[in-house]
């Protein structure tokens, strides 16, 4: 598993994991989230979960530990675009909307999940 990385404009950075987020892999997850939140100018991080075809509960925990520091540093950690499995993982732990993922939607990584519309 690897974890491509895209910094935007507004201290904005994206996330995106390609591949199975398990035990094996989640530490991945966790420096990757960690290095994004470690810059000083982030105020968002969104992880694009597009690629994950799995993600089990060590998955979910390095997503869930990386909000909670995201809070802790005055930012946010926001998932994405999630495949239907890790989707399902997401809802039926009911952590989806604590991650920022609206009840049967999707955004796609380009849109600003805390944005309101005008």
């Amino acid at each position: 598993m690897r974890v491509d990385v895209r910094s935007e404009a507004g201290g904005r950075i994206v996330l995106r994991p390609v591949g199975e987020v398990d035990m094996s892999t989640a530490a991945v997850l966790d420096r990757a989230v960690d290095a994004a939140l470690d810059c000083p100018e982030t105020v968002r991080v969104v992880v694009d979960l597009a690629e994950v075809p799995f993600l089990d509960s060590t998955g979910l925990a390095a997503l869930l530990r990386g909000a909670a520091e995201a809070v802790g540093r005055g930012a946010s950690l926001r998932v994405v675009d999630p495949q239907p499995v890790v989707a399902r993982v997401l809802r039926i732990t009911a952590v989806d909307t604590l991650l920022g993922l609206a009840s049967g939607r999707q955004a796609p990584p380009e849109a600003d999940p805390d944005a309101t519309a005008a």
